[in-house]
């Protein structure tokens, strides 16, 4: 079964381009906060209308601006999970679930089946603000499920007040999704949540989605600015095509490219982790000065001015292990490289 999305929707001063296509394994909506991807699962999920456009799941439209369909979102099949769970707070846990219910002859049975698969049978008459987020994310997940749904919206599912809670809620989030066969939509503005959990991505650039690719295409070739930003890359700097070389002038700097240059480059990307310490004989090595190391919590963070830097240019971050930084005879003066196949040419 697929899920096609291709419409377009103005709210206020925002416009949203949507062309999606979900089928078997999960796809990710990559975007910034406020990029649109919460009005675009809404759409989908017909809690807002399109101006334009068409949305089929399985074959049968769920919205056709030409033919003036616009199935209500009670019968179009898709489970919604919204990003802080939504849950009816004077509901007991049986009642959210029961009330999902689509059939009322089983409603009874089908929320003691959730109840039961989802380990809530002891809090079955609690309250959601009586138990934890884990426990709210397994009942709003048992709910949407107790709704029979052919396809899944996820809104930033894994909003958790630290690292440890959100890796639980993203392995019962995972595992749900493994018995799921439908089409998944998964919205979120965290890349290693998404490459962990999608195989395919369309990055949202406000309110514009781009191609669908995979997610190690993304990361090796972002394409855009905004794309190679959300997908961890922490340098960019303005660039101009010499033959089969880049020249960037607030840097004083030439590099290599393994790729095919166009006329007039004007943005480049360079991932920190991807600047490393080099010999000065080493293709694409040059002079930088420590402007300042810090560091976190695994690696040590070092912003580089190139020796031929204009005053008012970016600085350059690097990013390598603590006992690589530790090693160094001189930690003021270093030379780097940067290889011809990890300079990222953006749109």
């Amino acid at each position: 079964m697929e899920l096609k999305a291709d419409f377009k929707k103005r709210i206020g001063n925002q416009r949203l381009e949507i062309r999606l296509d979900a089928g078997e394994t999960p796809l990710a909506l990559l975007g910034a906060s406020g990029s649109g991807k919460s009005a675009a699962l809404r759409c989908i999920a017909g809690i807002m209308t399109p101006d334009e456009g068409r949305i089929i799941l399985g074959g049968e439209p769920l919205f056709d601006s030409s033919r003036h369909i616009n199935i209500p979102p009670k019968r179009r099949r898709v489970g919604f999970l919204f990003r802080h769970y939504a849950l009816f707070p004077h509901m007991t846990i049986r009642r959210n679930i029961a009330n999902a219910a689509r059939r009322q002859e089983t409603r009874t049975q089908v929320t003691e089946e959730y109840l039961h698969m989802f380990h809530l049978e002891n809090l079955a008459e609690q309250y959601p603000d009586e138990i934890s987020l884990e426990e709210r994310l397994k009942t709003a997940l048992a709910r949407m499920m107790a709704s029979e749904p052919e396809a899944i919206l996820l809104d930033e599912p894994l909003a958790a007040p630290d690292s440890y809670l959100k890796f639980r809620l993203e392995q019962v989030l995972s595992d749900m999704l493994s018995t799921f066969d439908g089409p998944v939509i998964w919205a979120s503005h965290d890349r290693g949540e998404v490459y962990r959990n999608c195989r395919f991505v369309s990055v949202l650039d406000r309110g514009v989605s781009q191609d669908i690719v995979t997610a190690d295409a993304l990361l090796a070739h972002p394409g855009t600015e905004s794309a190679a930003r959300l997908s961890g890359c922490k340098n960019f700097v303005n660039a101009a095509a010499r033959g089969n070389a880049i020249y960037i002038a607030q840097w004083g700097v030439t590099l290599r490219c393994a790729y095919p240059l166009p006329p007039f480059l004007w943005r480049i990307g360079i991932r920190a982790h991807q600047v490393r310490i080099s010999e000065p004989d080493r293709i694409n090595a040059f002079a930088v000065t420590v402007e300042k190391a810090i560091e976190d919590v695994s690696s040590m963070i070092v912003l580089l001015r190139p020796s031929g830097a204009a005053r008012d240019a970016p600085l350059l971050r690097m990013e390598l292990e603590k006992s690589e930084w530790v090693a160094l005879p001189d930690k003021r003066r270093l030379t780097v490289s940067i290889g011809p196949q990890d300079i990222l040419l953006l749109r």
